[in-house]
């Protein structure tokens, strides 16, 4: 940028200000990740993960050609691919065609797709109703 005097200015994207402009973060096909995973972002895995997935507020996807050895706790899951744990969710659970399930789940909403297998226990954890 030139100024009046017709000298450049730099401008310092850092100054602009810390805020990121990512959304989500991704575990790519090409990655296994082993131990736990937390995070402040939404999270969408493609690749490979053992250990434990933990988001609080926030969404995680599993995509159709994941393979996750791992118990999930999010606000909202969503299963396309493979997972052998439990899965807990505070919101809702939605499983894809492609999904499969080898654990419990527990969620307050779980919304299945015809083709989707889980071999585990579903617990629809309603919210607890107040006054009569």
């Amino acid at each position: 940028m030139a100024n009046a005097e017709g000298s450049t200015d730099r401008v310092d994207a850092r100054a602009q200000g810390p805020e990121e402009r990512r959304m989500a973060a991704w575990v790519g096909k090409a990655l296994l990740i082993q131990g736990k995973i937390t995070s402040t972002e939404n999270l969408t895995i493609d690749g490979r993960v053992e250990g434990t997935i933990e988001l609080g507020e926030r969404s995680l996807t599993i995509g159709a050609g994941a393979s996750v050895e791992a118990d999930l706790a999010a606000q909202t899951i969503v299963i396309s691919g493979a997972v052998a744990g439990n899965v807990k969710a505070s919101v809702k659970v939605d499983l894809q065609a492609t999904a499969s399930v080898d654990g419990d789940i527990v969620s307050p909403l779980i919304v299945m797709v015809d083709g989707a297998v889980v071999s585990g226990k579903m617990d629809v954890a309603g919210r607890t109703r107040t006054g009569s």
